[in-house]
């Protein structure tokens, strides 16, 4: 039924009443968090449809001009007319294309029972407008200031008066109609355009740099003139010392009536920034997952015999982000995302001990045995289906908390940029990175094919993901809100390649538009799709994959990736100036026993290792012994050991392990008494406390580790030795966090109703309404505030026994066995046993209630 055909609703509640089952059901699929529980009747739907939680959560699912629309209505009058909202989104002179979109977005907002009314009397939901309408405190999207009325609320009727008064009203006799001919000065359009004509050029440039926003200044105890000429004109007005503000009449005048500067109510348009071949795109997408790869797998061997401590209340200190920074070499941003991509990972965990720190989990164990792409493919597919914003690390929570990586709060309906993790190679989309994403592949609708390179790029690429998603999204896929900070992250892990989303995003084979290919594999992507602007739509939510569906995405991006990444290396380059290249990835056996020898120096397309004399040291420590070392090196280097090289090997070799240093507290000893006796007369060592035992032993009162450090200082080379007098083996005890699960992702609110369900919710709340605002005789209760009626127990049993002989319907009040109260119409049939069996119009079936249990009973009005 219209709107037309009924009298204007005095309510959300009324509003919502005459909606038809369809249009409710259209509500409750859009907002799946006002059914859950289902409301008893349509007045406690309109109720908690405009609590805050809910109405954030509307709002953050509107499309671009959708929500231009609400933030127009929470800076127009209360009701406002579809003339006047017209005015301050088209502006005075009128945009044909902003004017055809409208109704669109004024039915979205209908449907998502953010507005209410007819169309001379729009009413946005008062919590939208508390959350969209300016103040100090939060200025208005639109970056109106308040109005007039609002503003000149503290002012002194004396000093309103002079405002009235300079500028070229009559006086009046009191403030209200002072404010009020001011208002109608400011919104009249030529009386405006005379008084500004005479305004001094200083002043028009003071209101040229307010007009868009923020709408508030500073001004002196003494203004200079053309900010008097303002002043005493109302142009200006004050807020608190110091402070002025732009009413809003005189910023919508020199906006023409607008109440934003640029009012989209057509998707951007998509186009291509240039071409890629998808070979090229894929090899640098590749690139990047190889690089997602190493940086994790560095960032858990840097923590791998325990990370840095859990902070009380949960989540890493400041200082341990920026240690873990400088690990990876990155900045602190960064490092916060690849330490939540771990932990969303299930590769990453609090230890759970007594000194709870962070270590690596078992299952990093068996990630790092896997096949490179299925370590990707995990990688990825942790991140497309995280809801924790690492952008949002070093912000102020609601308690004004910093938020910290791995700590509360950082869970947000949100999807960080596609960039990061590589979704696109060179601004398109990638093989590996459709085959997650559901998009689908080159050809699969009449595009070109592989190697034609019509792959769309940049923000082509990805906004093409965005627009057909309905994730909005400028150069990643980004959630309702976007990612505070992401844009600083760089492509780096697999699913972006030189700026587009590469090949894995697509189903094996490609797929028809339209079809399961489109599915993302994620559950809580559901930001509304931009619908055409003559074609009214309510935001339609994304259908997640099932989790087997998402397993065989997830393993043909595996698959796409792996022919991508390069072949593992079995040899490196060794170098007159102590170096060695690795041209490429090294094999895991080879990559470790060339990070315990030789520390890197360097990364990128080659990693440069550098041979030190303490790295050599630390593979001796490990029990390995010079030939070991240079047989290790002549077998996996391309070139022959270089002399400086092989001098070094030898030299802390031979040094190596001369000195001994057991507990006594602590103890050296050394065959050569003459080496004892240098220590002893180096200064040096006085911090150490040595005394002679014997010619070859010296004892100390440091502990062994001090004593190994203090004499490895001078430039000695010791080695610990156990109490059987055997060379201790240093080598790094992996610590490991009990088995534990991965993170499951946050859901923003219940996942959209089925159709069952809805028209199960739908059912009762029609009969809840239906009892609720049944007429009824007068009984001193008052329904309305939720008061059962009340009657003694042979009241109640008459009633009821007379409603079954005349077929009528009562309003009873009744209480279950969980205390619960409630009130319900029904149709009596038969009363025994203390039973009543009756139809329930509230539950649209037959129940039998204990007599005792209800409170009171009331006959309906006959009308």
């Amino acid at each position: 039924m219209s709107q037309e055909a009924n009298p204007a609703p005095r309510s959300l509640a009324e509003a919502l009443r005459a909606r038809d089952d369809a249009s409710l059901a259209a509500l409750l699929r859009s907002r799946p968090d006002l059914i859950t529980p289902v409301p008893t009747d349509l007045t406690q739907l309109a109720t908690r449809a405009g609590t805050r939680a809910s109405v954030l959560r509307a709002l953050e699912r509107l499309d671009r001009f959708a929500l231009q629309t609400a933030e127009a209505l929470a800076v127009a009058p209360d009701p406002a007319s579809g003339t006047a909202l017209l005015g301050l989104m088209a502006g005075d002179a009128g945009d044909e294309t902003v004017a055809a979109a409208l109704p669109r977005a004024l039915a979205t907002l209908r449907e998502q029972a953010l507005v209410w009314g007819d169309d001379e009397r729009l009413r946005l939901v008062r919590t939208a407008r508390e959350l969209l309408a300016p103040s100090p405190q939060h200025p208005s999207p639109t970056g109106l200031g308040p109005t007039v009325h609002e503003a000149a609320s503290g002012m002194s009727p004396g000093r309103i008066q002079e405002i009235v008064t300079t500028a070229g009203l009559a006086s009046t006799h009191d403030s209200v109609s002072a404010v009020t001919a001011l208002t109608a000065l400011f919104t009249h359009r030529k009386k405006m355009a005379k008084l500004l004509s005479g305004a001094p050029e200083g002043s028009l440039e003071v209101l040229s740099r307010l007009v868009w926003g923020p709408p508030y200044g500073q001004v002196t105890p003494e203004p200079a003139a053309h900010l008097r000429w303002l002043l005493d004109r109302g142009l200006l007005l004050p807020t608190a010392p110091g402070t002025v503000v732009l009413p809003r009449e005189v910023a919508l005048h020199l906006r023409a009536g607008r109440a934003h500067r640029e009012p989209e109510p057509l998707p951007p348009a998509v186009e291509p920034a240039a071409t890629h071949r998808p070979q090229g795109v894929d090899a640098a997408a590749a690139g990047q997952a190889h690089t997602a790869l190493a940086t994790v797998e560095e960032l858990l061997k840097d923590w791998d015999e325990g990370g840095p401590a859990v902070l009380r209340a949960g989540g890493l200190s400041v200082r341990d982000l920026k240690r873990t920074a400088v690990a990876l070499d990155t900045s602190e941003p960064v490092a916060a995302f690849w330490v939540e991509l771990a932990y969303a990972a299930g590769l990453l965990a609090s230890d759970g001990e007594a000194d709870e720190r962070y270590a690596a989990t078992p299952l990093y164990d068996e990630w790092l045995e896997r096949p490179p792409a299925e370590r990707w493919a995990l990688l990825a597919g942790a991140w497309l289906t995280a809801t924790r914003a690492p952008g949002l690390v070093g912000g102020r929570d609601a308690k004004d908390r910093t938020l910290s990586a791995l700590g509360p709060g950082l869970a947000r309906w949100t999807l960080t940029e596609a960039e990061l993790l590589g979704v696109t190679g060179r601004g398109a989309l990638s093989t590996q990175g459709r085959a997650l994403l559901g998009v689908p592949g080159p050809g699969a609708s009449g595009g070109p094919g592989p190697g034609e390179g019509g792959e769309l790029t940049g923000a082509a690429g990805v906004a093409g993901v965005a627009d057909s998603t309905g994730v909005v999204g400028g150069a990643g896929v980004v959630g309702a809100g976007g990612l505070p900070g992401a844009s600083g992250l760089p492509g780096a892990s697999g699913l972006r390649g030189a700026g587009g989303l590469r090949g894995a995003g697509g189903p094996a084979g490609g797929g028809e538009p339209g079809g399961p290919g489109d599915k993302l594999p994620v559950h809580h992507h559901r930001a509304p799709a931009p619908a055409p602007a003559t074609a009214p739509s309510a935001p339609a939510p994304l259908v997640p994959l099932s989790p087997a569906e998402q397993a065989v995405a997830t393993a043909t991006a595996a698959r796409l990736l792996a022919p991508l990444l390069p072949e593992p290396l079995d040899h490196v380059l060794l170098q007159a100036d102590l170096t060695a290249v690795a041209p490429g990835p090294l094999e895991r056996p080879l990559a470790e026993m060339l990070g315990v020898l030789a520390d890197v120096e360097s990364k990128g397309g080659a990693t440069v290792y550098r041979f030190t004399p303490g790295s050599v040291r630390r593979a001796l420590d490990a029990g390995r012994t010079a030939a070991d070392l240079h047989d290790f090196l002549a077998r996996h280097s391309r070139t022959p050991i270089p002399q400086p090289l092989a001098y070094l090997i030898d030299d802390v070799a031979r040094k190596h392990g001369h000195l001994r240093i057991g507990a006594a507290s602590a103890y050296v000893r050394c065959d050569d008494d003459a080496l004892l006796t240098e220590i002893l007369a180096d200064k040096r060592a006085t911090a150490l406390r040595l005394r002679r035992l014997a010619p070859t032993v010296l004892a100390s009162q440091s502990d062994p580790a001090a004593l190994l450090e203090g004499l490895r200082a001078m430039g000695f080379a010791p080695a610990a030795e156990s109490a059987e007098g055997d060379v201790l083996i240093t080598r790094a005890h992996a610590h490991r966090t009990p088995p534990r699960t991965a993170p499951e992702p946050v859901p923003d609110g219940p996942p959209p109703p089925d159709s069952t369900l809805l028209s199960a919710a739908i059912r009762a709340i029609r009969a809840g309404d239906l009892a609720a605002t049944a007429p009824r005789k007068p009984t001193g209760t008052d329904p309305a505030a939720g008061e059962l009626p009340r009657t003694s127990a042979a009241e109640t049993l008459a009633t009821v026994q007379a409603a079954v002989l005349t077929g009528d319907s009562l309003w009873i009040g009744y209480v279950n066995a969980e205390g619960a109260a409630s009130q319900r119409v029904i149709a009596p049939i038969r009363v025994e046993g203390g039973f009543v069996t009756a139809y329930d119009h509230t539950a649209d079936e037959v129940r039998t209630y204990p007599l005792h249990r209800i409170t009171g009973v009331a006959e309906l009005a006959e009308e």
